[in-house]
């Protein structure tokens, strides 16, 4: 019988961090590289040291799981046989031209093509010509001037999420000379076709400033705006209508909007409403009106106004459609002849489309009970088609246009699973677990119909629980490697995303973070009492800060779960909350309070965040995942957590670090890369509950 493979042990260097007249002790601080924004941007300088240790995690993880390898082989096979290859999107007309991406067979990448009236493809941009020899490669977003001649392009290559912005011209096939560095992916053309506005980073990797670009000048872009707070994030965008560009500055409760005319890119941005605390808002035109999609006005759930073109004051905002509380407006849409909104009320979405001629509005109907649904912008704003996608647990993606008009839908696509799937062989269904303080908290159900859940089932329950995100029953073939073989798939609509509208949010964050810790363990806590599984035999599994929701968990009721995964879980809450120089820590403050000014939120936090309350006591088996360039979730964070279980833990279930040396936070650029790590999860997951 082999030797167990022996982990890692981190070395300990105790440091003493005091705030608020309390000291806590960080064993595991020297995994911060000193230099982590060039280690970022280039992992080769990662610190010698830190490199070793994550390395031999690494090792750890790979001799750990050395069962597993045929079992992860025979997973990669089946994901990889549940995608269409050479997939395509539906394309979109602009004009005399339709734009689609596809993907040819074994391509890890997109490529970005059009066709014109004759059908005769023409490939802008190959996606893996552009990643050949790279470690890592990333399109960040990609838009044809509204003359069709050039393609702006975002390339990340380091997985950092900071991009260059190249053009093409489509006319040579060849880059020009224009390249714009340290950007996000946010950029967006002006009507004359040979300007870009586009949104800068600073050092602390933040979104700072706006400029113009003008193609073939030379010499530093003038600058459109400067963001003065460290707390916002910076955008650019176009108006559905083409009229207007806008640039966006928000964090996660407050927004103010700017616009300037769209053929006069030149012109000095107007702001349309100042910024208030917890004041959201966008905007839209159409004729001489502005339309405003916001939750002033005590529209906690939001509503969409009207205001005159040349006088939009907030004074000046006319309702067009109520606010009505639980009913949350997700968005809206604008065409010349409709408004289409998407709404979500306990946890089920809905698309609206409302006449403007005459306010005639209808509800797109759909039958099944748990699905999600999504709006595309497409090129055109005088149309009555709306394209929009569907899907559930069950029904594999579905792309339709839909004729507002005449109300009815035309399927354009069915996303084909290769190796087969039949939706009626599956069960999707909804339950509700109370919370301790009474709340109905949703809980959605997938499986086969031929594996009804018991007390011994084993059972997946994802969490995230932030930032107000709602996670909704879609398709996700990779999902069925685990539901075929007798696993239950499960989402608990946890509070702090906004399934049941923005209420839920908002008594999921801040003060009220640990209800969305409650809310998970009372969904747990429901399956088992109604013998949908048992103690032990659910996996609990969330990413980021759904990764920090499992950490907490873990915490509090660890003998609930067989096994845990946390991708790129944000688990050191404390140490990064009080650390201003991150880049998402001034933004994050309205999510989960600022520590360093606050007493009340140092200590409520220290009250949850999993690293500082990691216990002796037993874990289940434990996967976490980490990115070496990751700027939302440093790779840290992760380490440092598992670090300080290993010293702590009791029992012998592994913990096992997997730490992926040439990315960041989602992961491989690749798509079959992608299902590499997906199928080492799964594999984790499986091999824990005793699944072949």
């Amino acid at each position: 019988m082999p030797d167990r493979p022996v982990p890692p042990v981190a070395l300990r260097r105790p440091v003493e961090i005091t705030h608020h007249d309390h000291t806590r002790v960080d064993e595991y601080a020297w995994l911060r590289d000193p230099d982590w924004r060039e280690a970022m941007r280039d992992p080769d300088r990662l610190d010698p040291a830190i490199r070793e240790y994550l390395v031999a995690e690494n090792a750890y993880a790979d001799a750990v799981t050395v069962d597993t390898r045929a079992l992860e082989s025979a997973l990669f096979t089946e994901l990889r046989g549940r995608i269409r290859e050479d997939d395509a999107s539906v394309p979109l007309r602009d004009g005399t031209w339709y734009y689609y991406s596809r993907y040819r067979e074994g391509g890890q990448h997109p490529l970005l093509c059009r066709r014109g009236a004759e059908g005769d493809e023409q490939v802008l941009l190959d996606g893996d010509a552009e990643a050949a020899d790279a470690a890592y490669f990333r399109l960040g977003g990609a838009e044809h001037s509204p003359d069709h001649r050039y393609l702006a392009y975002a390339v990340d290559a380091a997985g950092a999420e900071v991009f260059e912005i190249r053009v093409c011209d489509l006319e040579t096939g060849e880059d020009l000379p224009d390249r714009i560095g340290d950007c996000n992916a946010s950029f967006v053309w002006a009507a004359d076709s040979c300007t870009l506005l586009y949104t800068r980073i600073d050092g602390d990797h933040r979104s700072r400033w706006v400029h113009r670009h003008t193609l073939g000048e030379r010499g530093p872009d003038p600058l459109v705006y400067e963001e003065q707070d460290a707390g916002f994030f910076l955008g650019v965008d176009k108006t559905e209508s083409g009229r207007y560009l806008l640039i966006d500055s928000h964090d996660h409760t407050t927004s103010e909007v700017y616009y300037l005319p769209a053929d006069d890119p030149s012109a000095r941005p107007t702001v349309f409403a100042p910024r208030r605390a917890g004041t959201e808002y966008g905007i839209a035109d159409r004729g001489e009106a502005w339309y405003i999609l916001t939750n002033a006005g005590d529209a906690e759930d939001f509503r969409i106004c009207t205001a005159p073109l040349d006088d939009h004051a907030p004074e000046r905002w006319r309702t067009l459609v109520a606010h009505e509380p639980g009913r949350l407006i997700q968005g809206m849409l604008l065409f010349r002849d409709y408004l289409v909104r998407q709404e979500l009320q306990d946890a089920v979405p809905r698309i609206v489309v409302h006449r403007l001629e005459d306010g005639a509005e209808h509800a797109i109907e759909f039958s099944e009970a748990c699905y999600s649904v999504g709006l595309s912008a497409g090129f055109e704003f005088v149309t009555d088609t709306l394209r929009f996608a569907y899907s559930s647990f069950t029904t594999p993606a579905e792309v339709y246009d839909y004729d507002m008009a005449a109300r009815t839908r035309t399927l354009r696509k069915r996303q084909e699973v290769p190796s087969g799937h039949d939706p009626a062989a599956y069960v999707s269904e909804r339950l509700t677990a109370l919370a301790p303080d009474g709340e109905a908290v949703p809980v959605s159900l997938f499986h086969r119909r031929d594996c009804p859940p018991g007390p011994d089932t084993p059972l997946l329950l994802y969490g995230y629980g932030a930032y107000g995100i709602s996670d909704l029953p879609s398709f996700s073939p990779n999902r069925l490697s685990l539901v075929d073989r007798g696993v239950t798939y499960a989402i608990a609509h946890v509070r702090g995303g906004m399934e049941r509208g923005y209420r839920w949010y908002r008594e999921g964050r801040m003060a009220d973070k640990p209800n969305t810790f409650s809310d998970y363990i009372a969904s747990a806590e429901t399956l088992i009492g109604e013998g949908r599984t048992g103690r032990g035999r659910l996996i609990a599994h969330g990413g980021s800060a759904g990764g920090m929701l499992v950490g907490a968990v873990l915490n509090q009721r660890p003998e609930l779960f067989g096994a845990a995964v946390a991708d790129v879980p944000f688990v050191d809450v404390l140490n990064t909350m009080l650390d201003e120089t991150l880049p998402l820590t001034p933004p994050e403050w309205p999510e989960w309070g600022n520590p360093l000014d606050d007493e009340t939120a140092y200590f409520r936090i220290l009250s949850y965040s999993p690293y500082d309350n990691v216990a002796e006591q037993a874990y289940p088996p434990l996967l976490v995942t980490a990115g070496v360039s990751d700027p939302r979730v440093t790779y840290w964070e992760p380490a440092k957590w598992v670090a300080r279980l290993r010293a702590r833990a009791t029992g012998d279930a592994p913990l096992v670090l997997r730490t992926n040396m040439s990315a960041g936070h989602g992961g491989p650029g690749g798509r079959f890369q992608y299902l590499e790590e997906v199928a080492q999860r799964y594999a984790f997951i499986l091999r824990a509950l005793g699944i072949e």
